[in-house]
């Protein structure tokens, strides 16, 4: 039995990839500002009122789980807003990189004592992060962001290579979730069982790629 803790478990994917380790036999911790019903109705431990977009949420995590092994970390709280031009709205873009860039670093970062040799952190990115990829512009903040996250990935994986821990860059795919205003071509739970399938055949020499949940390698 592993010990997988996930952000951003409320909903969505996050709740999905709760949902399926805790039906492989997993421990699972869900970390989130708030708690669903269907959250909570899951065989999961459930720790609220952390907010990874705060600084204040690295001693929280830290005290809340100190003394427990995690073997895998799943960062996948998010936001998405849409800023366009001739006016981005400024404070959605901030907010963004508050959660979606330096919010997975806080907790990693909070939780590195915590994670042993063999162990695996999962970054849920997004393929919009890829500048190579970017042919439609737009969602400034989102983009950014993400692409930001992408960095902190490589150098995660780089720095966490000496202690055995592996690192991945994980796209969910377009998901039909709140998040995306219910648009998108697959479901959560289908998302959720291809990044399972891309942490389960995370090591230490794959560590730091960026992947589709469908197993296909994005350009950075």
């Amino acid at each position: 039995m592993a010990h997988v803790v996930i952000t951003g478990a409320n909903r969505g994917i996050g709740l999905e990839l709760a949902r399926l380790f805790s039906q492989r036999g997993d421990k699972v911790t869900a970390i989130c500002r708030r708690a669903s019903d269907e959250l909570q109705q899951l065989n999961v431990t459930v720790l609220t009122d952390i907010d990874i977009s705060q600084d204040a949420c690295v001693e929280q995590i830290r005290q809340a789980l100190a003394g427990q092994t995690i073997d895998i970390l799943i960062n996948n709280a998010g936001l998405l807003h849409h800023e366009t031009l001739p006016s981005p709205n400024w404070d959605t873009m901030r907010a963004q990189f508050e959660i979606n860039t330096l919010g997975p670093l806080r907790v990693t970062s909070a939780l590195l004592e915590n994670l042993h040799k063999g162990a695996k952190v999962g970054l849920i990115t997004s393929r919009m992060g890829s500048v190579e990829d970017n042919s439609s512009g737009a969602y400034y903040g989102y983009r950014m962001s993400k692409a930001g996250l992408n960095a902190i990935g490589k150098s995660l994986a780089l720095d966490l290579k000496s202690r055995g821990v592996a690192v991945a860059l994980l796209h969910p795919g377009y998901v039909i979730t709140d998040m995306t205003g219910h648009s998108g071509d697959i479901t959560p739970d289908v998302s959720a069982k291809g990044l399972a399938a891309r942490i389960d055949e995370l090591t230490l020499e794959n560590s730091g790629k960026f992947w589709h949940s469908n197993g296909e390698l994005l350009p950075w």
